[in-house]
């Protein structure tokens, strides 16, 4: 038993159940025992390895695709260049060079992250330098123009969960079996009409919606764009939430503080609120799909040429549909009247669907 879980199990023994959102801060965000807040979670030696940690050239076509948003919008400055959930400054640190290229928006990036974690904000100051700007929440981005990246963040924002049951909706919560360890369990339902099929789980993450708002409330206000990329998809429904611990998924009760929690991101609340906050957002595209549009190939030629020997297989690994390309996904939003982010068309505002 973890330090963290007696310390939930003492809780639960004390309160009663617990939401699974709550279970999920706790997990990853406790000041003592939280999984973020006690390692560097990243690349080989961590417990999972992310797009920009596989190559340079993920973070390049970000920091491309921002860069012609910039100019497309202008070339404000200065403006905001941010990223929330910055892990260990590495995409940043890409985005950075990638728009060195570009006169004068280097000079003009404010670069700022949202970063909750206080060791994962040194290992930042360690990758970036001190001239970076560090925030709590969205909430705090300063009023100018914002282009902002988020790779990773929304997926491991706390959950709820929800179970149809012939009484109706039944709320999956946290409690102890008779050994006193950690189950799932069902409280109480709630009266539904719906004719959603028995035993069905359909998911909820109630700060993903409001984040997006709040970013595309500042780029409809100053201008600016988003670029969000995780794994999940549009109004998808069923039990996403996975443990990640050395690499492998385990159960995510198992190792509470040790190991990811996460689940699978519904791109769609985002998009709406996105546009019901003034912004445009786009359709949903796979990321193979966008890195490929944007050019990745002929980067990846270009370092092999130069002697990258892993150009290759990190190409593979971020566009193949058996690796990364078809599992994650890329939203854009960006200011009315602007064009579109490279590589994306525009989702209207009735539609449906991605």
């Amino acid at each position: 038993m973890t330090p963290l879980e007696r310390l939930i199990a003492a809780r639960i023994r004390a309160g009663g159940a617990m939401r699974l959102d709550e279970y999920m801060q706790i997990c990853l965000l406790h000041p003592q025992h939280g999984y973020y807040a006690t390692r560097d979670p990243f690349g080989a030696a961590g417990d999972f390895t992310t797009a920009p940690e596989i190559s340079q050239m993920f973070g390049e076509m970000v920091g491309l695709a921002l860069a012609q948003a910039w100019l497309d919008q202008g070339a404000p400055a200065p403006f905001t260049l941010a990223e929330i959930g910055p892990g260990r400054g590495t995409l940043m640190a890409d985005i950075l060079r990638a728009i060195r290229i570009v006169p004068g928006m280097a000079d003009a990036a404010q670069v700022t992250l949202i970063e909750a974690s206080a060791h994962l904000r040194g290992v930042q100051r360690d990758r970036l330098g001190h001239g970076i700007r560090h925030l709590d929440t969205v909430a705090d981005l300063p009023e100018q123009p914002l282009f902002l990246v988020a790779n990773e963040f929304f997926d491991a924002l706390p959950i709820r969960q929800f179970q149809r049951m012939p009484q109706g909706w039944a709320e999956r919560i946290i409690a102890l079996d008779d050994a006193g360890r950690l189950t799932m369990g069902l409280a109480a339902p709630e009266p539904a009409r719906d004719a959603a099929p028995m035993g069905l789980i359909r998911e909820s993450c109630p700060a993903a919606a409001p984040i997006a708002a709040t970013i595309a409330g500042l780029i409809a206000r100053q201008g600016g764009a988003a670029i969000f990329i995780d794994y999940g998809g549009w109004d998808g429904s069923g039990d996403t939430f996975q443990a990640l611990r050395r690499h492998r998924p385990e159960d995510p009760l198992g190792h509470p503080g040790e190991a990811d929690l996460t689940a699978h991101v519904d791109f769609a609340p985002l998009a709406r609120a996105a546009m019901a906050a003034g912004a445009r957002a786009s359709r949903l595209l796979e990321q193979g799909a966008w890195l490929l549009s944007l050019g990745i190939v002929e980067r990846a030629r270009r370092l092999q040429a130069a002697g990258d020997k892993q150009a290759g297989p990190a190409l593979h690994r971020l566009t193949d549909a058996g690796e990364m390309g078809q599992l994650f996904k890329v939203l854009a939003l960006w200011s009315p009247g602007a064009p579109a982010v490279p590589g994306f068309t525009t989702l209207e505002a009735h539609a449906d669907d991605a």
